[in-house]
């Protein structure tokens, strides 16, 4: 074979596997958006049907009837609102370890440290005291956990992408007579744009994720999807086509935050902003 017949092979070889691969990682999302549009004769049909013999919205439509649809936009408030502000704080904090050393390096290193904490170890001395301020099942206790929770995960990959960022550039700006916090915001910012979208995606999806906290934390007024989905387990048997259902109402956000950043998230994920 020659060396360009070689390469053909390789090349549909690396094709194949791909597609593959791509197969094996959709059908997951293939099978339980199928479940969610089938009957209930048709979710437990032996063998089982790869696709509903008619398309049909009723799972959808009892969760909106019963209201259980709401914990979605629980979810979203207190993970669009908790990134949102560790975004901030973290951002600021970055700019202060990576430019002025503040705390030297072990700060930096203590504060990765502390994402690194199972939260099942903190989980309940956390509800004690918040218990005790009164937090408990509450939008600003959840908002407030999941950005102390994230934080250090944004200042760490924060700093990261400033350290990136040329010093001289932000020198010329201060001696052209810009503050320090215009230099931050017409040039860091757009500097790691790319860096900040990144960051706060994985922040979200962080957010948007967490089960344990939720469901310690939360009651009935901020039951996040996450928890809500457990509510369809009982005892004497599953209600499948609400968990499938809620599984698909819970990952739409998702897909399309990640499909309108992508752009944004690859090239973060490419500036290699973990570093030390």
């Amino acid at each position: 074979m020659t060396l360009k017949g070689r390469r053909t092979v390789q090349l549909w070889l690396r094709v194949l596997a791909a597609a593959a691969l791509t197969l094996l990682f959709l059908f997951p999302i293939y099978w339980l958006a199928m479940i969610s549009f089938k009957t209930p004769e048709e979710i437990y049909s032996f063998p089982p049907k790869w696709y509903p013999g008619q398309i049909q919205f009723d799972n959808y439509a009892v969760l909106f009837k019963d209201g259980d649809a709401t914990t979605v936009m629980n979810s979203l408030i207190v993970a669009g609102v908790s990134t949102v502000i560790a975004m901030i704080l973290g951002t600021i904090c970055a700019y202060s370890l990576a430019r002025f050393r503040t705390g030297g390096e072990h700060l930096a290193n203590w504060i990765i440290s502390q994402r690194m904490i199972p939260p099942i170890a903190i989980v309940f001395p956390i509800f004690l005291l918040y218990v005790w301020l009164g937090l408990v099942d509450t939008f600003a206790g959840v908002i407030l956990l999941y950005t102390a929770f994230n934080l250090p995960y944004v200042i760490w990959m924060m700093r990261g992408y400033i350290l990136d960022i040329p010093k001289a550039l932000e020198e010329s700006a201060l001696v052209d007579g810009c503050t320090r916090w215009q230099v931050i915001w017409k040039v860091v910012f757009p500097m790691s744009r790319a860096g900040l979208f990144a960051t706060a995606i994985f922040t979200f999806v962080f957010a948007w994720n967490d089960f344990l906290f939720a469901l310690v934390l939360t009651r009935t007024e901020v039951t996040t999807y996450t928890v809500q989905v457990t509510h369809y387990f009982g005892g004497q048997s599953n209600f499948w086509a609400k968990i499938s259902a809620m599984s698909v109402l819970g990952t739409i956000p998702i897909f399309v935050v990640v499909a309108f950043m992508q752009r944004y998230l690859v090239r973060g994920i490419s500036l290699g902003a973990v570093k030390g």
